[in-house]
């Protein structure tokens, strides 16, 4: 929700941070690396009980995963595998984190609630899988009620006070369960239609077929009008020797009868 809306707003004022930073030697690739400790060192933290040093770490992985986009960008070297690194860097500070919070369950909440921060990661991993997937095949799947940022967010309330922990996390999953129905939904509606290029090329094998057939018919055309044309003069030519022939063949009777008849006379 907030990548979606506020994206803009947030690059335009990351942006000249994101320069300073780069101007200093910081690459995109160190802040990505040392989120991802500071993500381990915030999982440790919440194991450990240290529930409010554990907000400051997440601030402090959430700054990092926040800056390393407008480093790259300041620094020209963003890359494919610089998004690649990114990508599974997120994941493995989330699988960390939430590790960390079902250690810290096992400890204050005996039972089966220890499987809860697993749920809430399994269906992270789906609303994860679900955009990188219909952005490979060329569809958007951005959105959704509880993204990336929405998470940290609600995990640093739930740091707060151990009496939050486990309300947040049920409304977590409930609100990621959300997400990855909508995209899915999504998804499934904008991939029913033809894919743009499938569509150019029916068109241009239309307007092909089209074309050949108007060349066929044009040529059968011709074709015929020559046909027609040769048999006109190939009849008249008949008809013209006929009639040679017929009006020599009544001269020559001709000539017999009057040289008939001057021998009589």
């Amino acid at each position: 929700m907030f990548d979606g809306r506020w994206r803009d707003t947030v690059d335009r004022g990351t942006g000249p941070v994101g320069r300073k930073l780069q101007q200093l030697g910081i690459s995109a690739d160190v802040l990505t690396a040392t989120g991802l400790i500071s993500a381990a060192a915030t999982a440790v933290a919440v194991g450990s009980g240290h529930l409010h040093l554990a907000i400051l770490l997440l601030l402090l992985t959430g700054l990092h995963d926040l800056l390393d986009g407008p480093v790259a960008k300041a620094s020209g070297t963003s890359s494919v595998r610089g998004a690649f690194f990114d990508s599974v860097t997120d994941r493995v500070a989330d699988a960390l984190i939430l590790g960390g919070i079902a250690w810290y369950l096992v400890s204050t909440h005996p039972g089966h609630l220890v499987l809860l921060p697993f749920a809430v990661l399994g269906v992270t991993s789906l609303v994860s899988y679900q955009r990188a997937k219909a952005e490979s095949l060329g569809i958007s799947a951005k959105g959704g009620l509880m993204e990336r940022a929405e998470r940290m967010i609600l995990l640093g309330i739930a740091f707060l006070s151990a009496s939050f922990l486990v309300p947040v996390l049920w409304i977590m999953l409930v609100l990621t369960a959300i997400t990855a129905a909508g995209r899915f939904a999504k998804v499934w509606r904008l991939a029913e239609a033809p894919a743009p290029s499938a569509n150019r090329r029916v068109r241009r094998t239309r307007t092909e077929a089209r074309a050949m057939g108007r060349s066929t018919v044009r040529s059968t055309s011709r074709t015929a009008a020559g046909s027609a044309t040769r048999w006109r003069a190939r009849r008249q030519g008949e008809l013209s020797s006929r009639s040679g022939r017929t009006w020599r063949a009544r001269q020559a009777r001709a000539g017999t009868r009057q040289r008939t008849g001057r021998r009589h006379g």
